[in-house]
């Protein structure tokens, strides 16, 4: 809550109050005439407790301040100055006891309420504050401050509507506080109240046109109505009104010219950032992020190596670096690029993350596994590294390991989706259908719109003849969520087939050719339904196309013989697409 404490602590930063009923002027607090009495021995402490606070002495300081309080226990200021510095120091326990009997006494000091309740709020104790800040608007009811302090610690306390009612309340009696309207605006903002919040935030800019977050939590609310150039605007507005050479504000302002693709107009505000100040490290890694945007490849990655020179042990950047490379298929300085990192951090997860997904790509799977199973342990709540590790299992078959991994992440993620559909696929290898069924239902569970897991449950269910009605349903959720994906067109297709509905199916696996192209599979569904409606000449063409992709479908080679279409092995494409497959396996 250091946010809350920046209202409502002040007592560290301001000149302290001297000890109750000791008279002060302007300047230090007045001794009484007897040099004995205890309010005159309390005021002598109490000044050198604030000497030594001015000259950052804080033990000095709480040990003159014990000494006060000694002299006149009833003080609430000293007490208040106590509280401030245990908060200082982070010592909370003492914070709290010198807070709470700070706020004990019938004190009429609304700015000391005010303070002990921001160090009861950071304590974890806001309902204790609530009522300090409700006892400081009794004593003085003509100031906003209590109210806008109360209204972001109910916001703080999950109290929205009670929060924004204090803020108001603070603006009828401070009707010109910019503060108070950003801070409505921020909570209207969070109350999904766009037009409200942008209103409160724009009266916040018109009462005090300097007031930086404004701008920026205005340029927020219209990033999140999608209305970025809205932003833009804003953000201009204040560098030609206000300040022109707020860096904060020209950085906001590049991230948004990236959002809305305005690479030319963030390269302009990166260029001048980086002619006011070369060695702005923030802006020379925009700048090579822009260049990556544009897939301008080399420039990007000169413009990371010149940042890691001044910055050698920044893993992100060099992260990033191997990701570039990747992206320009230098695939040896990528490898070389992340093993640096985990070398320079051998507990580094993305390092090891990234290394095995790179050689699972590369069909690497030794090595792929050696760094999948590393950042697993690492993370194991990050849920890829569980995912690709279980790929990697899978295309080494071995299915009771890819199993196992994928189990083992659920463990950690029970709800990612993904997790659940890779281990539906893994247990059909393993021939254990029901669990299947669980998996990939547990994944359309957890999300609806799992395009893969519909089209795979409802493909299993039509390929084995059961539960049409489900497979017909399942399909076409997944066509209407990718409908340019032909693979779940051709589940659809079969599963209209599989319900008898032989127009329709030929519709659709047509459909799904056209947009696979050259897949062996749905040649052969077309060949089916082909044959199935006794169109042979169309369907011996189809299963000759399908032998062509795939010369070793021998239960195809039969099934053409049965149908009395001749001998495949035969034909003259079928013998081509064998000397081919040869031929690659010979350069392998």
């Amino acid at each position: 809550m250091c946010w809350l404490l920046s209202l409502m602590v002040v007592a560290c930063a301001s000149a302290p109050q001297t000890p109750d009923k000791i008279p002060a002027s302007a300047d230090t607090p007045k001794p009484v005439s007897s040099a004995h009495s205890p309010n005159a021995t309390a005021a002598f402490h109490f000044m050198l407790g604030y000497q030594a606070e001015l000259a950052q002495d804080t033990d000095r300081a709480i040990q003159e301040y014990q000494t006060a309080l000694k002299a006149d226990p009833a003080s609430q200021s000293v007490k208040a100055r106590l509280a401030s510095l245990y908060f200082s120091l982070g010592d909370m326990p003492n914070a709290v006891n010198y807070a709470d009997q700070a706020a004990e006494g019938l004190s009429q000091d609304g700015q000391l309420l005010t303070q002990m309740a921001g160090i009861l709020a950071s304590a974890g104790q806001g309902e204790r504050a609530v009522k300090l800040l409700d006892r400081a608007i009794e004593i003085d009811q003509t100031s906003g401050d209590p109210y806008f302090t109360k209204g972001l610690l109910l916001l703080s306390l999950k109290r929205q509507p009670e929060a924004e009612q204090a803020i108001r309340a603070g603006l009828a009696r401070a009707p010109e506080s910019a503060v108070g309207y950003y801070h409505l605006g921020r909570i209207l903002l969070d109350a999904e109240k766009g037009a409200e919040a942008a209103a409160s935030l724009e009266r916040a800019i018109a009462v005090n046109a300097s007031f930086e977050p404004a701008y920026l939590a205005l340029a927020s609310v219209y990033e999140s109505q999608k209305a970025p150039d809205r932003a833009v605007v804003v953000l201009r507005k204040y560098l030609q009104t206000v300040n022109s050479r707020s860096r904060d504000i020209r950085h906001q302002l590049v991230r948004l010219y990236v959002a809305t693709k305005d690479y030319q107009g963030a390269r302009k505000e990166l260029t001048d950032l980086l002619a006011e100040d070369p060695s702005d490290t923030d802006a020379q890694l925009r700048l090579a992020l822009l260049y990556g945007e544009e897939k301008e490849y080399p420039k990007a990655i000169d413009q990371l190596i010149q940042i890691l020179k001044a910055r050698p042990t920044e893993l992100k950047i060099r992260d990033y670096l191997g990701y570039l490379y990747e992206e320009s298929k230098d695939t040896k300085k990528a490898i070389e690029t992340y093993t640096f990192n985990v070398q320079l951090e051998p507990s580094y997860f993305e390092g090891h993350l990234h290394l095995g997904l790179l050689f699972y790509r590369l069909k690497e799977f030794p090595e792929a596994i050696t760094h999948l199973n590393k950042a697993v342990t690492i993370n194991p709540k990050q849920p890829e590294a569980h995912i690709v590790l279980g790929l990697t299992y899978l295309q080494k078959d071995q299915f009771d390991d890819a199993a196992k991994v994928l189990e083992d992440g659920i463990g950690h993620n029970p709800k990612n989706a993904d997790l659940h559909f890779n281990l539906g696929t893994v247990y059909d290898k393993l021939n254990r259908f029901d669990d299947v069924v669980r998996a990939m239902e547990a994944a359309i569970k957890l999300d609806p719109h799992h395009a893969d897991a519909l089209n795979y449950l409802g493909y299993s269910y039509a390929e084995r003849g059961v539960k049409i009605d489900q497979a017909l349903s399942l399909t076409t959720r997944a066509v209407a969520l990718k409908p340019s994906n032909g693979y779940y067109i051709d589940s659809l297709a079969w599963a209209l087939f599989k319900s008898g509905m032989l127009t329709e199916a030929l519709t659709e696996i047509k459909r799904a050719v056209a947009l696979a192209e050259d897949d062996p599979v749905l040649y052969e569904h077309l060949g089916d339904i082909y044959a199935t409606q006794r169109n042979l000449s169309d369907a011996r063409e189809s299963w000759l196309r399908a032998l062509e992709l795939d010369p070793s479908n021998s239960k195809l080679m039969d099934r053409f013989r049965e149908q009395g279409m001749g001998d495949p092995a035969q034909e003259e494409r079928i013998q081509q697409a064998k000397r081919r497959v040869s031929e690659k396996t010979q350069a392998r």
